[in-house]
């Protein structure tokens, strides 16, 4: 696929961004006029394409072979720690927003071992791990009579390793039990040619069916085969549903962390990289400012949420300026520098890791 970056990853990358504002900025579904649909079309979606689109960067930038390898894994590890780090920083700035940081940087090592796997095994890996992951935490939960978690960990969690770990894999707002799926499924999606159009194609189809598949068999399961009835009023998630009727896994509802809320968000995730894929040239040239955009998602998403700790207020003026001044400011530093500035300090201090991993041994070191 050459080292050229493929814009309509980015493209792809800014839509995640901006759906992921909309439900920082905005309160519900309930809010008057557009900003109300975007609330809905982008609730759960927008987050689960930033964690597929992880995933897919993960494997654009790990194609080392051979003893390359050890050195790749060391950056990702690195990688992932300061993504964790920074997102605990964030919590800690203040904002009333979930941030997600934490979940994927602790995601980016459970997904480690399968960085090269070929696309057809990550595949079938990725889709049995969005169906299981989901069984496997309600079980555990259940078992052990653990409580969902809305308490965010913050850099003092570190002196709570266990309460940190727990939260991170199984009971916050993103558990890593189910949300490594996404990055599997965006490694799969890295192994292919996103240049081709019958690869676009493939992706924006295989999306659509298992998005409105996964939604009508759980509408299925809710409503003719009786499964409403054994739930109590089906509510807003953060993360996990409740444990006390395997029924609450058959629901689709946002962020319930369910199969068929991870398959559905999964499968949008992919109809949006697919079609974005097949814009012609023609299309992309005139977007590349939104292709700076989502060329620097740490960047872009950090100043975000600190600027929402700063302004607080739930409206579309919010929003607009918010994603106007990124699109600006990532259009200019992009022509000037290159990479994000957070994209160069992360990639840098991984990159220099995995340097002392591939570096010789002197001589006298054996």
């Amino acid at each position: 696929m050459g080292s050229a970056r493929i814009v309509g990853v980015d493209l792809a990358r800014a839509i995640a961004i901006v759906g992921m504002m909309a439900i920082h900025v905005f309160p519900g579904e309930e809010t008057p006029g557009a900003g109300g649909v975007l609330y809905a079309v982008a609730h759960g979606r927008a987050s689960a394409l930033f964690g597929v689109l992880a995933g897919l960067s993960l494997g654009l930038s790990t194609r080392a072979r051979g003893d390359r390898r050890t050195a790749a894994r060391t950056s990702v590890v690195v990688r992932g720690l300061l993504v964790a780090l920074l997102g605990l920083l964030l919590v800690d700035a203040g904002s009333r927003i979930a941030i997600i940081l934490p979940y994927y940087g602790v995601a980016f090592v459970v997904v480690l071992p399968f960085l090269w796997w070929p696309a057809r095994r990550l595949a079938v890996l990725a889709g049995g791990w969005l169906v299981l992951a989901p069984v496997a935490s309600f079980a555990l939960r259940a078992v052990y009579e653990l409580p969902a978690r809305y308490e965010q960990p913050t850099l003092g969690w570190l002196s709570r390793p266990g309460d940190l770990l727990q939260t991170l894999t199984l009971t916050g707002y993103y558990p890593v039990i189910g949300w490594a799926g996404y990055l599997l499924l965006g490694l799969a999606v890295s192994k292919l040619d996103l240049r081709s159009t019958v690869v676009g194609t493939r992706l924006l189809g295989a999306g659509a069916l298992t998005a409105g598949g996964s939604w009508i068999a759980s509408a299925l399961l809710l409503g003719p085969l009786g499964g409403r009835t054994a739930l109590s009023q089906v509510q807003d998630f953060y993360g996990t549903v409740p444990t006390d009727t395997r029924w609450w896994l058959a629901v689709a509802a946002p962020h319930s962390g369910t199969p068929f809320d991870l398959l559905h968000t999964a499968g949008t995730a992919l109809a949006v990289v697919g079609a974005l894929c097949l814009l012609p040239a023609a299309v992309t040239r005139f977007l590349q400012p939104v292709a700076a955009f989502g060329a620097m998602p740490l960047t872009i998403y950090t100043a975000h949420v600190v600027a929402l700790a700063a302004w607080p207020a739930e409206t579309t003026t919010v929003l607009v300026v918010h994603v106007f001044v990124g699109v600006v400011f990532a259009t200019g530093w992009r022509l000037a520098v290159g990479r994000g500035p957070l994209e160069i300090v992360v990639g840098r201090v991984a990159s220099g890791a995995a340097a002392l991993v591939r570096a010789p041994r002197l001589p006298w070191a054996a």
